[in-house]
């Protein structure tokens, strides 16, 4: 199978697992990227089953609506019951890098109002350690330099992806050269406690919860390890 057929398979693993979780009230959480897209498109047909979504990115709320799927501001719902989002890297212990669609912020949000965070992916995102993908950083566009100096201080190489402003209306920095990673829980709070920073892309805190990934061999599903 090409990598699209692969997140194609892992998306619809998702759907077969969501529809095991959701009631008719329920509210599905939906993430932003290429396979979180195949999602969208293969829950379509079951849009009668859950009251509605929330989603992590102006660009996957306008392709639910264009599904007739309802679409809720986050702070109009009480419980998000299942999360589903893809991911640019993950390691064993479901810990991530997400944020190559700039979606991170809201991707964070979501995943932490959730009760359930599952993560779906092609057998390529899998990784023993994090850092190769350039690690996003969410910055208030008036402190990018200063975060990327203080980025260095952390031995990182930050990028700005010049011409990219965030659906809440921020800029990214693309922060290279920290592979192989060392503890990814410690580098996550270290980034966000930088004045200026809104959030990063690693979601080690709070890891997923289930992974479901894509192989050559058929859909592989792990589960945080401590």
């Amino acid at each position: 199978m090409d990598q699209n057929q692969l997140k194609q398979a892992v998306a619809q693993a998702a759907v077969d697992y969501s529809l095991t979780r959701i009631e008719d009230d329920s509210i599905i959480g939906i993430g932003t990227g290429s396979t979180a897209n195949c999602f969208i498109d293969l829950i379509a047909k079951h849009k009668h089953k859950f009251q509605g979504t929330v989603a992590s990115s102006e660009g996957s709320a306008e392709r639910l609506r264009g599904h007739g799927i309802q679409v809720f501001e986050l702070n109009a719902v009480s419980e998000v019951t299942i999360y589903i989002d893809g991911t640019d890297e993950a390691n064993a212990r479901l810990e991530l890098i997400k944020g190559g669609g700039a979606a991170l912020t809201r991707e964070k949000i979501v995943t932490a109002v959730a009760n359930e965070f599952v993560c779906i992916a092609d057998e390529s995102k899998w990784v023993d350690y994090l850092g190769t993908f350039p690690l996003p950083v969410e910055v208030i566009p008036m402190a990018r330099s200063y975060v990327a100096r203080e980025l260095v201080k952390l031995d990182g190489d930050p990028v700005w992806r010049d011409g990219v402003i965030t659906d809440n209306g921020n800029l990214i920095l693309d922060v290279h050269g920290l592979y192989p990673m060392g503890s990814a829980c410690a580098l996550e709070e270290q980034i966000n406690q930088i004045t200026g920073v809104v959030t990063n892309g690693l979601f080690a805190i709070k890891p997923a919860d289930i992974l479901f990934l894509a192989t050559q061999q058929g859909i592989v599903t792990h589960t945080a390890k401590a």
